[in-house]
């Protein structure tokens, strides 16, 4: 089981089994339960933590294991991938930008005007790399190496810009000292990542003290989580013994594939799909503007960087690469589930304008997903004829 959720398409279809569950629970009788189990509160007011229920849980702690992974994945793009290289790197790094600046524009068009636009315009700049990873999987079969590699490298830089903007945007009060010693305590994992101790009992604890530091600074906890997995070693030992990045991946992705991430979407994904509540979204110019951003913005950002990257000669299209699946890639990129969730929670903390932009997000990753679909069985369709017509030749 563990093996099999160290597949991406695996957890993206655990996490939409999840998200499926939530909106049953949310539409059915059983409404109530699933509205008193997530705000369900746990919070140690000795240790500082107050006001914290089972979604606040979710996606500050649970989500730290998933941003660590995606650090890991940047540490090994970075060392070892697609980012070592600057001339490989600089297609799906500009694409990536480009994806992320293009929805917030868009998103600040749709909702001009509007109480709370300036606050939500990075809600549409994520893509989900699980669950985009699980569509990739399931309708283009013959998908070729380097176009996963093109989306994994696209979702990774992506999430690395959407942690930035949460450290930077969506901060509202700073605490020095806990800030301060959650850097300290960061330094010194890094430090000692470098010097090759190896022994887990001495990094777990520096890792849970410093997401305790930054929780508590008022910066948000998933900050920690990916300094600290781009500061895991991914050093060679004189014995082929795993290294410290690949030890880490190998124990916490299934952890973070096969409950983190599904439990954020359970918790998250509730909402209301009846006729009211999706009038009220498509009456809601943030909701709008959030399903623009991700389902035209993401295109147009991602395709639109890829292209211009390659027409000024900053960038090259592989062999084996061809501008339609480059186009179903930005049509994916569009599915922005969950870190356009948790960013949409810390924009609007209102629990019916969070409802309403957390629907707009499902409708457009359900929107993503079957326009790249219909691009990928076209390419399926495509491919298969040509190998036929060789065949024949």
């Amino acid at each position: 089981m563990a093996e099999a959720l160290r597949a991406e398409t695996v957890g993206g279809i655990i996490m939409l089994a999840a998200t499926i569950i939530a909106l049953v629970l949310a539409n059915t009788s059983w409404s109530r339960f699933y509205d008193d189990l997530r705000t369900y509160e746990i919070s140690p007011s000795w240790l500082g933590l107050d006001h914290m229920d089972l979604q606040h849980w979710a996606s500050s702690g649970l989500l730290a294991v998933f941003f660590f992974i995606a650090g890991l994945e940047l540490r090994e793009e970075l060392t070892h991938g697609e980012l070592r290289d600057p001339r490989d790197a600089a297609l799906p790094v500009i694409a990536a930008a480009a994806g992320v600046a293009v929805p917030a524009l868009i998103f600040l068009a749709v909702s001009a005007g509007e109480p709370g636009a300036a606050r939500g315009w990075a809600v549409p700049t994520a893509t989900d790399i699980a669950f985009a990873l699980a569509v990739l999987a399931v309708t283009f079969t013959q998908c070729p190496a380097p176009l996963r590699a093109f989306l994994l490298t696209l979702a990774v830089v992506d999430d690395l810009i959407a942690i930035a903007i949460i450290a930077v945007f969506y901060t509202d009060k700073l605490a020095f000292a806990p800030l301060l010693a959650g850097v300290l305590l960061i330094a010194a994992y890094g430090a000692l990542q470098a010097k090759g101790l190896r022994s887990p009992w001495v990094y777990v604890p520096i890792a849970l003290l410093a997401w305790y530091a930054m929780q508590r600074s008022g910066v948000h906890s998933t900050v920690a989580g990916v300094a600290l997995g781009m500061l895991t070693s991914s050093r060679e030992t004189p014995d082929d013994r795993p290294t410290n990045a690949e030890q880490a991946d190998h124990v916490l992705r299934p952890v973070s594939a096969g409950f983190c991430v599904p439990v954020f979407a359970f918790l998250s994904a509730g909402v209301a799909l009846n006729g009211s509540a999706l009038g009220a979204v498509l009456g809601d110019r943030l909701a709008l503007g959030v399903i623009a951003g991700l389902v035209i913005g993401k295109f147009v950002g991602v395709f639109g960087g890829a292209w211009a990257a390659v027409r000024l000669g900053l960038a090259t299209l592989g062999d084996e690469l061809h501008w339609r699946e480059i186009a179903g890639v930005a049509l994916l990129a569009g599915v922005g589930f969950t870190v356009s969730v948790l960013i949409g929670g810390l924009a609007y903390p209102d629990p019916a304008q969070f409802e309403r932009v957390t629907t707009a997000v499902l409708i457009a990753s359900l929107l993503a997903s079957a326009a790249a679909s219909l691009v990928f069985r076209h390419r399926v369709r495509q491919r298969g004829r040509t190998e036929v017509s060789d065949e024949g030749g």
